[in-house]
């Protein structure tokens, strides 16, 4: 048989593909034979004589469909699992998932003036100090802590309101006694001296 190894190799030069891929015509052997140019093996590319074999199909679909099944918590029991629970979700991930949930949560009341960049820094470090376990817990821990701060302040304000009133109420005393003394003062200046008793 003859040896068609240079036309294969321009074959592959021609097609762009790899030696593998290129199929020369098995009838047609003396014909493809002759071809010794590129010019050559374009003709017979051209006539049919020598042809690119398709790509081979590499499916993917059981790879998707047990993709899915794993997605939905199928086949991922003890048996299946050959890490440890901490080689498969590290718990610094998990850490760094909820300082980032937290604080952002934080960010953005502080960005909308819900809280003060005081109260902000305080529940900041209470984030940092593991005393929130999720969003949720912060939530009502803000919403406590902003409930306390307006009572305080309104027992605040009451306090001073009476302060305030108290001190009117003195000093509207204070006044009155001091309008009194001066009107009695002045009447006993104005009131005549008793007459001396006659001598017998």
């Amino acid at each position: 048989m003859v040896s068609l190894k240079l036309q294969k190799r321009l074959a592959a030069s021609v097609l762009g593909c790899g030696l593998r891929k290129v199929w020369l015509d098995p009838n047609e052997v003396n014909e493809i034979s002759m071809a010794n140019s590129r010019q050559n093996i374009r003709k017979l590319v051209k006539d049919g004589f020598v042809i690119r074999k398709p790509t081979k199909i590499h499916s993917r679909a059981r790879a998707r469909r047990s993709a899915e099944a794993k997605a939905k918590g199928r086949h991922t029991g003890y048996g299946k699992r050959r890490g440890t629970r901490e080689a498969r979700l590290p718990t610094k991930i998990l850490w760094i998932r909820r300082m980032r949930v937290l604080r952002r949560l934080l960010k953005k009341y502080r960005d909308s003036k819900k809280i003060d960049k005081h109260l902000y820094h305080d529940l900041y470090m209470k984030v940092k100090g593991n005393v929130f376990k999720n969003k949720r817990v912060l939530m009502e821990a803000v919403h406590k802590q902003k409930a306390e701060k307006v009572r305080e302040k309104t027992i605040q304000d009451q306090f001073e309101a009476r302060r305030a009133k108290n001190k009117a109420t003195r000093e509207r005393k204070a006044a009155r006694r001091e309008e009194r003394l001066s009107s009695g003062v002045h009447l006993e200046q104005t009131k005549p001296a008793p007459a001396a008793p006659a001598k017998k």
